[in-house]
């Protein structure tokens, strides 16, 4: 469980229920089917004619990236695994790397290593891995836009139902009381889509941007230690070269785990 997203989401609401109880509202105020109407299927409205079919397959699985924490090699794992490998490469040859490639989960590392083995320059693996991190990127960019256009569309959707819930208050101007508890009841549209928009759609893009950058970076050591090999670096040389591309506080926490390991 990605703990960090349900806390969000908890503190978000409590924010929202703190609000109006210090204000004396009462919660019967959010019984207004048309303010959920015109936000949830409008939102998605919106996100239906903004992305074709093919890009929103997948917001099932971006729902579970965001709400479950990914099983992922951490950078101390990734840099063990590397020097282990860079290890066997100078004492047996690259050739002995293809012997434990089937105890290698990841496939990116996995398809550099055969590269590798494969007798490839270093330029060209170079490229293909680069050119692979790129796409993955992209991927993550369009996948994250989605709930950033949901953020973006809900908000002025919430204008848009606090209108209606205007029109529905003029037409009981000669009852007051009627008519205060439309002026009323229309706000909750305005609620419910800043709510959405800044509290829920707009941090999940970011959220899943952020867990993007993870990955490429994870991903861009593991090219750096895979074209380290091909080089044929000295396992020291090639954890320095590893350990360089971190901050300070992160290089001496994994010197840490290693030496522990």
């Amino acid at each position: 469980m990605e703990i960090t997203t349900l806390l969000g989401v908890i503190v978000g609401l409590i924010s929202v229920i703190g609000a109006m109880i210090f204000k004396g509202i009462s919660f019967t105020v959010f019984l207004n089917p048309a303010a959920f109407f015109v936000i949830i299927v409008g939102t998605i409205a919106t996100i239906l004619n903004s992305y074709p079919g093919k890009n929103l397959k997948c917001l099932g699985t971006l729902f579970k990236i965001l709400f479950t924490k990914q099983k992922r090699m951490s950078e101390a794992e990734l840099i063990k695994m590397m020097v282990g490998l860079s290890s066997t490469a100078r004492r047996e040859g690259l050739l002995a790397l293809e012997g434990q490639l089937d105890t290698i989960e990841d496939p990116f590392i996995k398809k550099g290593l055969r590269m590798v083995i494969d007798g490839m320059n270093d330029e060209l693996i170079e490229d293909i891995l680069g050119a692979e991190i790129s796409a993955m990127e992209e991927r993550h960019e369009v996948n994250a836009s989605i709930f950033s256009s949901a953020g973006m569309y809900a908000p002025t959707l919430g204008v848009l139902g606090a209108v209606f819930g205007l029109i529905a208050a003029m037409s009981h101007i000669n009852d007051v009381e009627m008519m205060s508890e439309a002026i009323s009841a229309a706000f909750i549209a305005t609620i419910l889509g800043i709510f959405t928009g800044y509290v829920l759609w707009n941090p999940f893009a970011k959220k899943l941007k952020v867990k993007s950058k993870e990955e490429a970076a994870l991903k861009q050591l593991a090219a750096e230690g895979i074209l380290s090999i091909q080089s044929g670096d000295s396992p020291a040389i090639l954890q320095e070269k590893l350990l360089a591309a971190l901050s300070q506080s992160e290089q001496d926490r994994i010197l840490k785990e290693l030496n522990q390991g």
